[in-house]
């Protein structure tokens, strides 16, 4: 996967009010960021007994009990690790779909942009990491050239969520959209939607000068980077900069300005050649779905404006 493949990546727009932004993260206090370690399970309570979608999967998972899941493991709420064990919404939804499957999620830490050639080489089973469904992820086509990079990829949607802008508190500096950062520096995490729309919107920049870009390897650094101030602004997924605004030196570091960009859906990755596993993983999402424990998973991390109602493969434009 080339680095211009987005975390978040769409053509619809959704409109929310700040006010809005931050508060779908109020349930959010209780959790926090720790250490990194490279590899977690999710799903565990499972392996004991098969659940009752597990005849649904292909033979090969069925016998080793793991679904092996890439994933860029900092990326709070959506996923992180605290005191060693992953942590967030994927890893909850991760765990709910286990259980209905009958077999652990194993979590394997790896940057973004590495996902998808991970999953192509087989190194996991699935990709899940706050990937934004789309054609060109589908069709494997770069979204900076318009060419082939890489097998496609097909999705079962899960989440749907949007893009932010955010800057250090008291310091908007009249930015409120993206044109508004034309000759001005901005801060995120390299591959992501974000990079994509601060590139394209610097070409369109006139008489202010183009956009001053420095992209990260993860999102956590473009963080510390503007808290120190040395960027105007940063952009991030909307849970993801609504978190780090209310969690951030205990909601004084960061303030959310504008609206949400960008909505689309979130969707865990399978090989096209895949489809018996990709067919269980629908099977299991409309299943939690059903029973309940996709909204408990929903509420408990306080996003519930992103929620999805039905397993949808391949929804993403």
């Amino acid at each position: 996967m080339t680095a211009s493949f987005t975390r978040r990546r769409a053509t619809t727009k959704s409109r929310m009010a700040t006010a809005g932004a931050v508060a779908v993260v109020g349930a959010l206090l209780l959790t926090g960021c720790g250490d990194q370690t490279d590899k977690a399970t999710s799903g565990s309570s499972s392996a004991a007994g098969k659940g009752p979608l597990f005849s649904a999967l292909p033979k090969k998972i069925q016998d080793a009990g793991v679904i092996k899941v890439g994933s860029d493991i900092n990326y709070p709420p959506v996923e992180f690790k605290k005191n060693g064990q992953v942590m967030g919404l994927d890893p909850d939804i991760a765990d709910a779909l286990g259980k209905a499957l009958g077999v652990k999620f194993e979590f394997n830490n790896a940057t973004f942009d590495t996902l998808l050639s991970g999953l192509r080489s087989k190194r996991y089973d699935i990709a899940m990491s706050a990937m934004t469904d789309n054609k060109g992820r589908q069709e494997g086509v770069d979204p900076d050239t318009g060419k082939k990079a890489g097998e496609g990829v097909d999705f079962v949607d899960y989440f749907t969520a949007g893009v932010s802008m955010y800057t250090k508190k008291g310091e908007t500096e009249g930015i409120k959209s993206w044109k508004d950062l034309c000759g001005k520096k901005v801060v995120l995490q390299r591959g992501t939607v974000s990079h994509d729309l601060a590139k394209a919107e610097s070409k369109k920049c006139g008489k202010d000068g183009k956009i001053k870009i420095e992209a990260f390897a993860n999102d956590t650094e473009a963080q510390t980077r503007l808290r120190g101030g040395g960027a105007d602004a940063a952009s991030s997924d909307f849970p993801v900069a609504a978190y780090a605004v209310k969690t951030s030196g205990g909601g004084n570091d960061f303030e959310i300005t504008g609206e949400q960009e960008e909505a689309a859906p979130y969707g865990i990755a399978v090989s096209k050649d895949n489809t018996e596993l990709r067919d269980a993983l629908k099977q299991a999402l409309a299943f939690i779905i059903a029973n309940g424990e996709y909204d408990k998973i929903i509420a408990k991390w306080g996003v519930k404006d992103g929620a999805v109602t039905k397993a949808i493969i391949n929804g993403g434009k």
